[in-house]
C-alpha cells in the first residue's frame, strides 16, 4: 500500500469545515472526515489530520494526554489507511480516549475510516 504524507491541520475553519463533513463515532473519540475541494489551494495529495478534546476531557494534563494518544493511532493508521486529498479530525471523549488501549484504538480508527470512504 502505498504510504500517504501527512499534514496538521492548524487553522479553525478548516476545522469548522469537517465538523459540517461526515463523522463515525468509536469508543474512545469521534472521527470527523472530508474530502477537500480543488480549489482549496492544498496539495490534493496530502491527508491532513486535526486533533481536539474540549475541557470536558478534563484539565490541561488530561486533555494533552489524550490528545498525544489520539496522535498516535493517527501516526500508525492513517498513513496507510488516509486517503490523499481528505482532511480528517480526531475529537477526544472524556475518561474513554485516556483508558482504551491503544492497539484497541487502532482498530477503531481503521473501523471508522472505512465507515467515513463508503
Amino acid at each position: 500500500m502505498p504510504m500517504s504524507k501527512i499534514e496538521t491541520l492548524a487553522k479553525r475553519p478548516d476545522f469548522l469545515r469537517a465538523a459540517r463533513a461526515g463523522r463515525a463515532p468509536a469508543p474512545a473519540f469521534l472521527l470527523q472526515a472530508r474530502k477537500r475541494q480543488a480549489d482549496e489551494g492544498v496539495d490534493p495529495d496530502l491527508v491532513r489530520i486535526g486533533y481536539t478534546c474540549s475541557k470536558k476531557v478534563g484539565n490541561a494534563v488530561a486533555r494533552n494526554r489524550a490528545k498525544r494518544r489520539l496522535r498516535e493511532i493517527a501516526r500508525a493508521v492513517l498513513p496507510l489507511e488516509g486517503r490523499p486529498g481528505w482532511d480528517y479530525v480526531l475529537i477526544g471523549k472524556a475518561n474513554d480516549t485516556a483508558a482504551r488501549p491503544i492497539a484497541d484504538m487502532k482498530q477503531d480508527l481503521s473501523r471508522a475510516l472505512q465507515k467515513v470512504h463508503r
